[in-house]
């Protein structure tokens, strides 16, 4: 999947985000000793592991890059290594061990989001139906099939007024402090009271016969409507290099889509966000409504919460359990469920700054507040500062916490599934590391535990900022440090 590309500027206008993401050749090095170096068994004392990890940060490549580790023994609790760990970094999608770790502690781990769908009137015409929207990220269009399954077995044929409420989270919202760039990307799609396929849409482009325009084909043609698209591009020549470009308009849902692609390419996929996600919702299950033979006379978002009172809740759509919704958001990371649970948090326990809720939360363990700050749950806003320090203590209590072992059990596997399913596959760790990873431009991090085979449990965070370098580049870096503590033995 390839996300989207686009030259375009900022635009709040009518609420359409449409941004620029300039591309970056990745850097290409040659690999430094700390890279060529084969795996080595050889235990090591905890004092023989500093020389080693200086000889990786130090190096050439990565002797600018800023580093924070900490890795202490969670049985002793003796600190094993440490630098910077007092320090303040960026932590990428770290920050989703501090929202997961805080909504089991709050919410419990049979917490389930309840969408509630009200009536007013009889069978076969209803004078409203409504859906209050509660920011569940599960809902589905397969999800919304058996609503109006439902529906149909109650004999509905009509519905005057269809209305979706889109107030829980006050309005649909995208990160102020979030890259320009991202936005397009269904990774950083704003986060609404009402989401659906996570408010995402795939764009397919295909070649055609030579000097055509390249042919679009969309995943979804509601999602589609919202676009305005210019397409530019042409079929070229066989084993023409690919050159195709996206651009955004300022302040206008438009797409201009420049350059070539090889008669002979392959399909290209671009994942992008959906620009009006409450319509999207309304007009999905409208269309759905009328597959049925249920007409709708008029549909309508609201922004305000409002309940006729004559209503009667005709149905209710149920997320799967929260240890489920964690494990999508540390095995795949992804950032609309964890803006999505933490926005939930704040509104279960009252409070509307997401730093608040956190700290309210993290408390119960005895985490400091002043070692993190966050201004989102994805981890895409370099805002967002946490010490390594803090994540070893979050990771250390909830191991010990009565939901520990969900907690653990959300995490990504190395070798085995998620974001660390190809990390660590040449080596004897296949499920003995249990972490979570964090990417931005120029950062790297990963935290998490590392099973030693004398049955003893590390915890490690592993952080690096201000690099230049691929995000290849320092996941190598970062694997050669874990795998130096894995062969830690007591001396």
């Amino acid at each position: 999947m390839r996300y989207l590309k686009s030259l375009g500027f900022l635009s709040l206008w009518l609420g359409y985000q449409f941004f620029s993401l300039p591309t970056k050749a990745e850097t290409r090095l040659t690999p430094s000793n700390w890279q060529r170096e084969k795996i080595n068994t050889e235990l090591l004392c905890p004092q023989d592991i500093t020389s080693k990890i200086e000889s990786i940060i130090k190096s050439p490549q990565l002797a600018r890059s800023n580093w924070g580790i900490l890795v202490k023994n969670l049985d002793s609790q003796t600190t094993i290594y440490s630098l910077n760990a007092h320090k303040y970094f960026i932590p990428a999608s770290n920050v989703k061990l501090l929202i997961s770790a805080a909504a089991l502690l709050e919410l419990g781990d049979n917490f389930r989001i309840h969408t509630p769908i009200y009536s007013v009137g009889n069978a076969p015409n209803l004078t409203q139906l409504l859906v209050q929207g509660k920011g569940d990220p599960t809902i589905s269009t397969e999800t919304l099939k058996k609503i109006v399954e439902q529906l149909k077995q109650k004999r509905i044929k009509h519905i005057e007024q269809l209305v979706v409420d889109n107030s829980y989270f006050n309005q649909p919202t995208i990160n102020p402090t979030w890259e320009w760039s991202d936005l397009y990307n269904s990774y950083a799609t704003s986060i609404s009271s009402l989401i659906l396929n996570n408010n995402a849409v795939t764009l397919t482009l295909l070649p055609q016969e030579l000097g055509q325009p390249v042919k679009l084909r969309w995943s979804d043609d509601i999602a589609a409507r919202q676009w305005q698209v210019k397409n530019n591009a042409i079929t070229a020549a066989k084993d023409t290099p690919y050159n195709v470009e996206i651009e955004g308009s300022l302040g206008q849902p438009i797409l201009q889509l420049n350059g070539t692609l090889a008669i002979n390419h392959k399909s290209d996929v671009w994942d992008l966000a959906i620009v009006d996600p409450a319509n999207y919702f309304l007009e999905s299950l409208r269309h759905l409504l009328s597959l049925e033979g249920i007409t709708v006379t008029r549909g309508l978002v609201s922004n305000e919460s409002f309940i006729e009172p004559s209503a009667g809740e005709l149905a209710t759509i149920i997320s799967p359990t929260l240890p489920e919704i964690l494990a999508e958001i540390n095995q795949e990371s992804n950032n609309l469920y964890a803006e999505a649970l933490l926005k939930i948090l704040a509104n279960q326990l009252n409070i509307n700054d997401v730093n608040q809720a956190i700290e309210q939360a993290l408390s119960k363990l005895g985490i400091d507040p002043q070692g993190y700050n966050l201004v989102d749950g994805s981890g895409l806003s370099r805002h967002n500062l946490i010490t390594p320090e803090i994540l070893v203590q979050t990771l250390s209590s909830m191991k010990s916490t009565s939901v520990g072992e969900i907690y653990l059990n959300s995490l990504t596997t190395a070798g085995v599934n998620g974001t660390l399913e190809r990390r660590f596959l040449d080596n004897n760790f296949l499920g003995s590391i249990l972490g979570k990873t964090g990417t931005l431009s120029g950062i790297n991090s990963l935290s998490g535990y590392l099973n030693l085979s004398e049955g003893e449990t590390l915890g490690f965070s592993i952080i690096v900022n201000n690099s230049d370098l691929s995000s290849r580049n320092l996941r190598q870096a970062i694997d050669q440090i874990v795998l130096l503590f894995s062969r830690v033995k007591q001396c």
